[in-house]
């Protein structure tokens, strides 16, 4: 069974960046497209980005431009650059994975789920 774990949540003050990691074991990486979603209370997951096996990435209109997705095969890790961070950036961020392209960005095309991390952000 694939699992994810990821780290690197936090407290931060608005402006500041963090950056997340997630480590993908008992899966062959390379044949993943991997992703990131985030969740507040009361609310479904949202899409943050993807990246898919040939390194393709997609992104949630709301990060663009500061939050960037990359993959390092060797490690079997996918990290999330997150910079400029604001408040309603606060969230818990989970890794996912899916055998399917990364063109297809809705959380129920996604197998795999870490446990999540918790990034706030403060004003």
């Amino acid at each position: 069974q694939v699992q994810l774990v990821e780290s690197g949540g936090g407290l931060v003050q608005a402006g500041n960046s963090l950056r997340l990691s997630c480590v993908g074991s008992k899966m062959t990486f390379n044949t993943y497209t991997m992703g990131w979603f985030r969740q507040t209370p009361g609310r479904e997951r949202d899409f943050v980005a993807v990246i898919g096996r040939n390194g393709r990435t997609n992104s949630a209109d709301s990060v663009k431009g500061r939050f960037t997705i990359t993959r390092d095969k060797r490690k079997n890790t996918v990290y999330l650059q997150m910079n400029s961070l604001q408040p309603e950036d606060t969230a818990v961020y989970y890794c996912t994975a899916t055998r399917n392209d990364e063109s297809l960005i809705s959380d129920r095309f996604f197998a795999y789920w870490g446990q999540g991390t918790q990034v706030t952000v403060s004003s």
